[in-house]
């Protein structure tokens, strides 16, 4: 751990693109209720003070899109909704290996997923060196705006979890 807190205080962000060395990373769909989870905990990390050497970004439902985000970090913690035989708001953390690649069986709700895009990343030399995934299961997944109230709950402890993730870095 300590090697990681050294490249974490020593990493400079990068001259071309801002890029800190942490990226949090909310996925979802805000129109489709819970399914807009990794949203809204980034909404919620926007209203807080975070590190430094940490960016947040609303990832939105991009898929493919993503490469370019979290290529070449030390670390990204993702936030996303998952289709998962667990009750509603039940949180997991997850690491890339946990992801299915098959996109017809895979347990992200969006099209291109995370594991396709952290395998394309691989296969051009740019994957990040951690990955985390938070993922929550959705109660509502029918159109509209705002999470349930099980999501609206469980959010506090979304945010303590990728708190204490960006804290593990530094023991």
């Amino acid at each position: 751990m300590q090697q990681t807190e050294h490249l974490i205080k020593k990493m400079p962000l990068d001259s071309t693109n801002n890029r800190r060395p942490v990226l949090v990373l909310g996925i979802g769909n805000i129109l489709l209720h819970d399914e807009g989870i990794g949203v809204y905990a980034i909404r919620e990390l926007q209203k807080i003070s975070v590190p430094d050497y940490v960016e947040t970004l609303d990832g939105g439902t991009a898929g493919a899109d993503l490469l370019d985000h979290i290529s070449d970090r030390v670390k990204v913690i993702v936030v996303d909704a998952v289709d998962a035989n667990i009750p509603p708001a039940a949180v997991l953390r997850l690491k890339p290996a946990d992801l299915v690649s098959d996109t017809r069986q895979s347990i992200s709700l969006h099209e291109f997923g995370l594991a396709e895009t952290i395998a394309m990343a691989r296969h051009l030399n740019c994957a990040p060196r951690d990955v985390v995934i938070f993922g929550v299961k959705p109660k509502n997944t029918t159109p509209g705006l705002g999470l349930s109230s099980e999501m609206t709950n469980v959010l506090p402890f979304v945010i303590d979890c990728i708190f204490a993730e960006i804290q593990s870095m530094n023991n």
